[in-house]
């Protein structure tokens, strides 16, 4: 079982190998029901998925992560600072391998809504350094496709941040 399945909610007695990171934020998530504690973890590593799209999570990133987690899931702003920083580590550690499986978890997990409501924290993650790159762009519509979303859904929810696609900057204005 891979760290990140047991910091999903696998089996918390075979913890060898997991890191101390992971040790601790199990233990700041025992306060949750399991089930919302593997909640979560896969909001914020998703969230994670996005800031690291363009190979750097800014600082400005990594605030607007810790906001949204502490505000989405009602948790101090500690225990949501180590939430997303552990999302971080795991994601740069097992990111490639484990971005559909954990995007599927949180699908699993959630209601349209819940859903609904990640994508729009993809998209203010991604803005949050003032510009949603193309890699980061490409991230979330491949996470709204695995959400359930339609292109055309994933659009609607991304208008309010159309100003900060670096790829729509560059087009000429007509008038």
């Amino acid at each position: 079982m891979s760290i990140l399945r047991r910091w999903l909610g696998g089996d918390a007695r075979d913890d060898a190998g997991a890191t101390d990171a992971v040790r601790r934020i199990a233990a700041r998530l025992d306060a949750l029901p399991p089930e919302r504690a593997r909640w979560l973890a896969a909001f914020a590593f998703v969230l994670a998925r996005v800031a690291n799209a363009d190979l750097r999570i800014t600082e400005s990133e990594t605030d607007a992560m810790q906001a949204l987690v502490a505000e989405v899931a009602g948790i101090r702003s500690d225990e949501a600072a180590l939430a997303v920083e552990i999302a971080k580590s795991q994601e740069r550690l097992l990111g490639g391998t484990e971005n559909y499986v954990v995007t599927r978890e949180f699908r699993s997990l959630s209601d349209r809504a819940e859903r609904t409501r990640l994508l729009e924290c993809l998209f203010a993650v991604a803005a949050a350094d003032d510009t949603i790159s193309s890699e980061e762009s490409t991230e979330i519509a491949k996470i709204a496709e695995e959400l359930g979303f339609t292109r055309a859904e994933m659009l609607a929810v991304r208008t309010p941040w159309l100003d900060k696609v670096s790829a729509l900057r560059d087009l000429p204005k007509n008038g």
